[in-house]
């Protein structure tokens, strides 16, 4: 385990590949830890020769958590978005991605190749608003402009959230079963994983670190963050958008939005891909970073 203070957070982080080879900066989604990205994914990226950085973001895994900003009231947030009169979140995309700015400083990285899954890719394209010069290029997989006419989640999913322990997931078993619950709905049906390895992976996860009120925080990030879209049309670096027929957390819709938005982007629809990170994509996700990033 490594750590970075971004000010008073503290960033679980870990690099991948040699120092030498080129930067790319991975972020995660919604109240996911790093550990969840696929080894088979980190070991095709490194073997194309990218220097990879992986984190947990603030208010999950290893990283600080902000229990002392308290629990937002999310229905709050979204109706202050709504009515125009600004939703107030604990913190905002922009503080996200301010984050991942001060690690690429502290491991003195000048600029690199990012790629955001979900939320992660909402704080990419905050960091690509923000500091153009920092990202070579813009990698967005199954993620959103936040555009707020865009369908939400599929209700199969939106009663999921709302079953979620009322503990807060603070008892280990009915964490796991949630997540089980959550990836057999929202897995791909073109990837299938073996239902010992979903359990291993929804153990390693609660194991490493309980999700908490962290989750709630980061989701008020996203429904605050009511200006994304409307700033997408000034990015000018190249930009990938990937995105799964059978996405019931971000639909299709929002990639075909984003590419609409994004000048130059180019979208790729993935069948059979729903809103998770099969390992047997490793070598399409390596093959379209090494294409963007130029190498051979």
């Amino acid at each position: 385990m490594l750590s970075a203070s971004v000010e008073e957070i503290i960033l679980d982080y870990a690099c991948y590949g040699a120092k030498t080879g080129v930067p790319l900066l991975l972020i995660m989604g919604l109240a996911t830890q790093r550990t969840a990205w696929p080894m088979a994914w980190i070991d095709a990226l490194v073997a194309r020769g990218f220097f990879v950085v992986t984190f947990d973001n603030r208010d999950i895994g290893l990283s600080t958590r902000l229990n002392h900003l308290g629990t937002p009231k999310l229905t709050g947030v979204v109706l202050r978005r709504f009515i125009g009169i600004g939703a107030s979140p604990p913190y905002t995309l922009s503080d996200m991605a301010a984050d991942t700015l001060a690690l690429l400083d502290l491991l003195e990285i000048k600029s690199a190749h990012v790629l955001g899954v979900s939320m992660g890719g909402m704080i990419a394209q905050r960091l690509a608003l923000a500091n153009p010069e920092r990202v070579l290029s813009l990698t967005l997989i199954m993620t959103s402009s936040g555009y707020p006419l865009l369908p939400p989640p599929d209700k199969s999913v939106r009663k999921i959230f709302s079953a979620k322990p009322a503990s807060g997931m603070s008892d280990r078993d009915a964490a796991v079963e949630y997540l089980l619950r959550l990836f057999d709905e929202i897995g791909s049906p073109g990837y299938q994983i073996a239902p010992e390895l979903r359990r291993a992976r929804a153990l390693e996860q609660v194991n490493r670190s309980m999700a908490g009120k962290g989750a709630d925080r980061q989701l008020a990030a996203i429904l605050a963050d009511g200006t994304r879209w409307r700033l997408l049309s000034k990015l000018t670096m190249p930009v990938q958008i990937l995105h799964g027929v059978a996405d019931k957390m971000v639909p299709i819709a929002h990639g075909k939005d984003l590419a609409r938005r994004i000048p130059g982007a180019r979208l790729e629809i993935i069948p059979g891909l729903g809103h998770d990170l099969p390992e047997g994509l490793a070598g399409l996700i390596a093959d379209r970073m090494a294409d963007i990033a130029g190498l051979k």
